[in-house]
Formats: C-alpha cells, structure tokens, sequence
C-alpha cells in the first residue's frame, strides 16, 4: 500500500467530495465539510501541505479507509 504523503489543500477538498461530504463552512484558514451520516464534521486547514497527522484523523472521521482514500486521490 502506499504511503500517506502531505497533500494541499484543495486536493484533500476534492477527495473528501467524492466521498460524500460537503463544505458547510468556511472560517479564515478553516474549511469545515460534512455528511449527515457522520458525528462531526471534517476541518481542512487551507494549507499548501496538510499534514499526515491531519489527512489520518480526517479520515477517521469521514469513517474513510486508506484503501478508499487511494481510490479517490487517484480519481482527482
């Protein structure tokens, strides 16, 4: 499996929509996105590289598996 490198910005946006999520909100450097089957919402820091640590968490609570999140970078 590959491995997680930091990625920008609008890229993660990109994937997380193809995933299901939506943006509901934008805050200075913040962009909040969410789906309606999730308990929290995702924040995207508008970084030119997001961290790894940042992408995991993410992932973890779009409820996303890293095989699935391969699929999606793949697709953008």
């Amino acid at each position: 499996m590959p491995r997680l490198i930091p990625q920008h910005y609008k890229i993660l946006i990109k994937v997380f929509e193809k995933a299901g999520l939506s943006v509901s909100g934008e805050e200075a450097s913040h962009i909040k996105m969410n789906r309606p089957d999730l308990d929290r919402p995702i924040i995207i820091p508008k970084y030119p590289e997001v961290g790894i640590d940042i992408i995991k968490a993410n992932l973890r609570s779009a409820k996303i598996s890293r095989e699935e999140y391969f699929k999606l970078l793949a697709d953008c």
